[in-house]
This record gives structure tokens, sequence and C-alpha cells, in this order.
């Protein structure tokens, strides 16, 4: 069966993964976000290791099954070195939780004014989690 890529002029993406979002997920990684791949992450291959395309643009993979993963990587330690866990909206939000991120702060970016799209919410939810992670709570 021929894998069919998404296309964003015709398609509904899944969740917004922009370039913006592919940087806020390197920098949460760099500040020592911890992940457990699993089936339902979104991951960025932003070294190019993953030699099969990607239905989705930027080399942005979903891992429905984690061991075709493991055939590439070999191990979960490696795998979480070189790919970087894109979390959806619905992860971002669990994960403020386990932070302790008051729900406040995440209901204000919404009435903050400078959401205009999807995109800004999850990339403005990116953002609050690596404060976090930077404020070292």
């Amino acid at each position: 069966m021929k894998s069919t890529p998404f296309d964003p002029a015709l398609d509904l993406a899944p969740t917004p993964f922009e370039e913006r979002h592919c940087l806020s997920a390197l920098r949460l990684k760099e500040a020592g976000l911890n992940w457990k791949p699993h089936a339902g992450c979104f991951v960025w291959d932003r070294e190019g290791v993953i030699q099969v395309p990607s239905p989705f643009p930027r080399q942005i993979y979903f891992i429905l099954n984690l061991g075709r993963f493991l055939e590439i990587f070999e191990t979960i330690e490696n795998l979480t070195e070189k790919l970087v866990w894109l979390p959806t909206w619905h992860q971002a939000r669990l994960l403020a939780g386990l932070m302790g991120i008051d729900v406040k702060e995440i209901y204000g970016i919404r009435s903050s004014g400078s959401i205009e799209t999807p995109e800004d919410e999850l990339h403005l939810l990116y953002e609050i989690l690596l404060a976090k992670l930077h404020s070292g709570q």
C-alpha cells in the first residue's frame, strides 16, 4: 500500500506543528524535559536519521508502533537522544498539571489576546512549560 503524504493545503492537521513548535520542543528537551517514548507521540527527526519518508512535513513522525522505531534506534535511550518529542496540546496540558503549573496560568493565555490560531496556543503552552523548567520548580 502506497503512503499518502499529508497535504497542508487540503488536509486538517492532526496537531499544528510548525518550525517554531519544533524549535521550542528542542528547547524543552535541552532544559531537561523527560519523556518515555510510546505509541501516540509525535517526534521530530531533526537529524534525518529515519530513512523512511514521513507523511508529515518537517521530518515529523507519529509513533504508531514503538517497535518500528526501535528497529531503527535499537534502544529507548538512543531514540530519546536522537528524536525530539513534540507534545500534543493534550500532552502539554497533562505535563502542565504534572509540573504544578496553575490552571489559571493556562487559562490566562487564552484571555491574553495573543492567541489567534491553534498554533499560537500550543506554542504558548510550550513556552509556559519551558519557563517552569527554567525556574527549577
